[in-house]
């Protein structure tokens, strides 16, 4: 039991997906993993452990933003042992040539800030994904059938941005998506010794300003989770 994890010891499997909301990580441990158990409930954050075909996994909300999911890692990682974290989340396409329901797979993940920059200081760390997770993880897409995009995102520290000038600058850089966690996962990981990746369904459009309906995300979620399952266990 850690100050944020409730779990025991042995609770947690070495191969954990961190979707942000907890509800989320409930729908997809229940729809996914046989045997689902729920392992946390401290302050609302659900964490639930199952095992996916014979491979046992673990299902922890990470809440929003990077200073949440560092606390989340940090505990995974130092007392539960977790190797494989994979970000399954939302975010928001920033090119034209990314559509709704596409998945993107976070090869980098550009910041303006992350909790590690006062261990980095003067240092642009650059974050990255592990190549045998995004590599699996894009073979495991298009045997699905479903379109994704491999390339850099853009990790985000304020969800109501005023920085249109900033974000001209992603688009302009390629950036493919934004989203407000994958940076600091990735230098974690780093840190630590373990695999990473962000696996990220487009909900909504910041060219156009379209955006999935409610009804039509779980089906576009799903395969989210199932890619990054496979890419786990490939």
């Amino acid at each position: 039991m850690t100050i944020h994890i409730g779990a025991a010891p042995g609770d947690i499997a070495e191969t954990v997906l961190l979707p942000g909301d907890p509800y989320r990580a409930k729908w997809a441990a229940e729809t996914f993993l046989s045997d689902p158990r729920q392992v946390n409930d401290v302050r609302g954050m659900l964490g639930f452990t199952g095992t996916w075909k014979g491979n046992r996994v673990s299902i922890q909300g990470s809440g929003m933003g990077m200073p949440s999911l560092s606390i989340y890692v940090n505990e995974l990682i130092r007392d539960y042992g977790a190797k494989t974290l994979l970000r399954i989340g939302s975010c928001g396409g920033m090119q034209e040539h990314v559509g709704l329901r596409d998945v993107i797979l976070a090869m980098t993940a550009s910041s303006v800030s992350t909790p590690s920059a006062t261990i980095l200081r003067e240092l642009n760390f650059a974050p990255c994904a592990d190549w045998t997770l995004l590599a699996a993880a894009a073979r495991a897409a298009e045997g699905r059938g479903v379109a994704a995009h491999v390339g850099g995102i853009y990790s985000s520290d304020v969800f109501y941005d005023e920085r249109p000038d900033l974000n001209e600058q992603m688009v302009r850089h390629g950036i493919l998506g934004v989203e407000m966690e994958a940076a600091e996962l990735y230098t974690l990981a780093a840190r630590h010794g373990c695999r990473a990746l962000a696996v990220l369904t487009v909900s909504d459009h910041l060219l156009d300003g379209t955006a999935l309906p409610s009804a039509e995300r779980e089906r576009s979620f799903g395969d989210m989770v199932e890619i990054a399952l496979e890419a786990a266990f490939a």
